[in-house]
Formats: structure tokens, sequence, C-alpha cells
């Protein structure tokens, strides 16, 4: 099994196409997700006064639309990762680390459907 890993370049289509229904999927989430944010954000936006006053709710109003803000921008992130993964698959290029040319392990690419790297090279890239 590893000597077939260690000789396997890309994944065969078969492969890429599961990956490409699990990635499909979580992008549906994940525009659910942000639509959900952006929502939460209009619905604050027209409640948002800045104000001198110690009122507590003006505070958690505010927590609550900047936690919304970072929330929405980091799945809007996470969704022009999948969509890149989407390319690579197209590409055939999904699954291959982008610094060692080594396949990915599945369990990783399922874990982190659009990871570029293997946990050893992302481990050496943070040192």
């Amino acid at each position: 099994m590893m000597k077939e890993m260690e000789t396997k370049k890309r994944y065969s289509d078969e492969e890429l196409e599961e990956f490409k229904s699990l990635i499909l999927e979580k992008l549906e989430k994940a525009k659910s997700t942000y639509d959900e944010y952006s929502r939460q954000l209009k619905d604050t936006d027209g409640n948002a006064v800045i104000s001198n006053t110690s009122d507590p709710e003006d505070g958690q109003q505010n927590q609550a639309t900047e936690s919304a803000s970072i929330m929405a921008s980091r799945t809007e992130k996470y969704i022009k990762n999948l969509e890149n993964a989407l390319i690579r698959i197209e590409n055939k290029t999904y699954g291959v680390d982008r610094i060692t040319g080594e396949l990915i392990p599945k369990e990783r690419l399922k874990a982190v459907p659009h990871a570029t790297l293997t946990v050893d090279s992302k481990n050496n890239q943070n040192k």
C-alpha cells in the first residue's frame, strides 16, 4: 500500500469525483452559513449606533456585529478555498502537495478538503 502511494502522482478520476462531491456539499453549507451571517449583519446595521453611553446592550450589540463580521469573513475565505479546490480537481492537480509534489493523504483531504499541503509540509512551513 505504501509503495502504491509513493508511485502514484495524482488521484484517479473516480477519486477526484468523490472529492468533488464532498467539496460541493461543504460549499453549499458554507454558502448557506455565509448568507446567514450576511443577514445578521444587515439586521444589525440598521440598529448600529455609535454612542458614548455605557449601556451594556450597545456593547453586546457591537460585539455581536463584530463577531458576525469576523465569521462572515472567515466563511468567505473558506468558500474561496473550496472553489479553488474545485479548480484543482478540474485541472487534475487536486490532492498534490504544492511544495513536495507528493499526494496528500485521503484522510487529510476528507478533513480539510481545500488542503494544498501535507501535514509535514505545513509543519515545516510554520517553523
